[in-house]
């Protein structure tokens, strides 16, 4: 009798809380928004500005947001899941760079049937239902890589690329950029460019050793002139792997992307040039683009967020300072 009682208290408190609820939207009273940002990753540096960004936006605009992302960047099937568990949580918008350009597809569609808006960043969706693309010109940042390369060459030599991995839409565009930059560069042969690294650090300084081995002369010395690496996992994993062949500094060599390793490299002339792409920004328009809509206001259906080379020559400059170290513990308290 007491159990049944004391059931019957909690429905009545229920129906209370439903009730006032009810009341309170009836009344007029929003609810918080709620913002799902979702990256690729979120072990790189690339991807806490993008966090920092988001971060800097829910404060000023005073909504929330969730971060959460995969712990591997080729983890298609988890970002999936992401996406289709904050839609059933109804979240009232979402900041999504995509792992795939196809595979997010029916995601975003299912989100904007369910009245979700959705911001794609750092690489394009093959989709229509997105509310609006913001990212850095890719084929342009891989060309201007191809044309830096080609241009520390003197427009002679042999180069290779490492690529990412397939599906990644940002990095094949870049990939694709560089092709064309250095077939512009008739003095240049390409000795490898179908070779891939991987999402992660580890798999790309493998990849990069297997590829090096292949291309070392009997001598021990490379018989290589210039590298290009496509975004910041494989520039570091050739990194590592040009370091531990003796090689670093011997072969001109441009990265995408940066960390702490790649500006000590390209400080001390290991690396040549690093094309910088403004994360930060990516997550900050992101979250604004998602309030504007929400509030009925104007936004921009494409923003490109702009591409950087950064030499040694030019890092200290106040305006690539800014690219190059973004405050990060002061948004996200690291």
């Amino acid at each position: 009798m007491r159990k049944l009682t004391v059931i019957m208290l909690s429905l009545i408190l229920l129906a209370g809380w439903g009730a006032c609820k009810k009341s309170q939207e009836q009344a007029g009273q929003p609810k918080k928004i709620t913002i799902a940002v979702i990256p690729k990753g979120a072990t790189h540096e690339y991807w806490k500005s993008i966090h920092a960004g988001a971060v800097k936006a829910s404060q000023e605009l005073q909504v929330d947001i969730i971060w959460k992302g995969p712990l591997k960047e080729e983890d298609r099937e988890g970002q999936v899941k992401m996406v289709e568990d904050f839609i059933a949580h109804n979240v009232s918008g979402m900041v999504l760079a995509p792992l795939d350009d196809v595979a997010l597809r029916e995601p975003v569609s299912n989100a904007a049937r369910s009245g979700i808006p959705v911001v794609i960043i750092d690489s394009p969706l093959q989709s229509r239902d997105s509310l609006s693309f913001i990212a850095t010109d890719n084929y342009k940042g891989g060309r201007m890589a191809g044309e830096y390369l080609c241009q520390l060459l003197n427009g002679k030599g042999r180069v290779i690329m490492l690529r990412c991995h397939i599906g990644s839409a940002s990095t094949m565009e870049r990939e694709r950029g560089w092709q064309d930059a250095i077939k512009a560069c008739p003095g240049i042969e390409v000795a490898s460019d179908n070779q891939y690294g991987g999402a992660s650090t580890e798999t790309a300084f493998q990849a990069g050793e297997n590829l090096l081995s292949r291309l070392t002369a009997p001598d021990g010395s490379l018989s290589i002139d210039g590298i290009f690496c496509s975004n910041e996992s494989t520039s570091f994993g050739m990194l590592r792997a040009l370091q531990e062949g003796g090689w670093a500094g011997k072969v001109k060599f441009v990265g995408f992307d940066s960390s702490p390793k790649l500006i000590e490299a390209l400080q001390s002339g290991q690396i040549n040039g690093l094309i910088l792409q403004n994360p930060f920004q990516m997550g900050y328009l992101g979250v604004k683009t998602v309030v504007a809509y929400l509030n009925h206001q104007p936004y921009e259906k494409r923003v490109d967020t702009g591409e950087t080379l950064v030499t040694k020559e030019n890092m200290d400059q106040p305006e690539i300072k800014e690219i190059l170290y973004p405050d990060l513990k002061k948004w996200l308290n690291e």
